[in-house]
């Protein structure tokens, strides 16, 4: 079983939780996700399984899409929730005053990880520092906001959907909305409907994925390495290159056919079998590997 196959976590799981559960179900032990979720959240959770596990970098990287409920007119310690209320206000600001706030969050933004993250420093996440009462000044990290649309406006309560990068946090924009608009604002639901090229629809509770196994369908649902890296070019190699692709060496362009010089493309033997990512090295003038996962 090497490939993804797309969880859909439920409300009380942590994406640590799911991976164990997934090692009993599946009866194997190289079971990466490729994404935190907070237990709160649910939604879409890639997680990768055997030598899809050397997909979990490239997977990271993707940007990803939330539907989240803000409750305007409150604070909490984990910006969500699920935390202590730190302050509460009235709610007096307009729609169009809330609209204005939302979308002044799309595009490049300097974003503060909460404290309640698993953001490690000095070796110790930065959510065990909260438990023990310690608040450490954290450095903004870049983040992108691709796009910010209100669903439906409820006040105090507004649902909004945001397509973003990684390593960004709902919770805190929740809570820089409010700030923004004065009144505060914490973070009520989050489901993430889709995580790269992974959707909703696609996805599978833990009990969906034990009758798969009980019915002998598992590996019908599992999306293979080769289909997830689909979008990327693909060259075969010639008889003469398959020792040096089997070996993971560099090749020489003479020995590839089909020529793309791109930063990744999908690497065959001349049987026609997949091996792995390949990118062009303008410096060597050759393909060189950037990840194997057959030889």
């Amino acid at each position: 079983m090497d490939g993804i196959l797309v969880i859909r976590k439920e409300k009380g799981y942590t994406s640590h939780d799911v991976v164990a559960k997934l090692r009993g179900i599946l009866h194997m032990k190289k079971i990466g996700h490729t994404g935190t979720l907070d237990p709160a959240a649910e939604g879409v959770l890639p997680v990768a399984l055997g030598r899809g596990t050397r997909l979990v970098e490239l997977l990271t990287e993707k940007e990803k899409t939330y539907e989240a409920v803000l409750r305007l007119g409150v604070s909490t310690d984990t910006q969500d929730m699920t935390g202590a209320v730190l302050s509460e206000k009235p709610v007096t600001v307009t729609e169009e005053e809330v609209r204005e706030a939302v979308e002044s969050f799309v595009g490049e933004q300097m974003q503060i990880p909460p404290m309640y993250s698993a953001l490690k420093v000095n070796g110790k996440k930065l959510y065990e520092l909260a438990r023990e009462g310690k608040t450490i000044e954290r450095k903004p990290r870049p983040v992108v906001f691709y796009e910010i649309r209100i669903l439906d406006t409820s006040l105090p309560l507004v649902r909004i959907s945001v397509t973003c990068s990684k390593g960004t946090y709902i919770r805190t924009l929740c809570n820089d909305i409010g700030e923004k608009l004065g009144c505060g604002g914490a973070m009520e639901e989050l489901l993430r409907t889709k995580s790269g090229n992974f959707t909703l629809e696609e996805s599978l509770t833990l009990s969906q994925v034990e009758e798969a196994v009980a019915e002998g369908t598992i590996l019908e649902k599992i999306v293979p390495i080769e289909a997830v890296l689909s979008m990327y070019p693909a060259l075969t190699c010639t008889v003469e290159g398959d020792r040096l692709l089997c070996n993971g060496n560099p090749l020489p362009e003479e020995m590839v056919q089909g020529g793309s010089r791109q930063k990744n493309v999908r690497m065959y033997k001349s049987s026609g079998d997949f091996t792995g990512i390949y990118g062009w090295d303008e410096r060597k003038e050759k393909y060189v590997p950037v990840r194997m996962f057959f030889v």
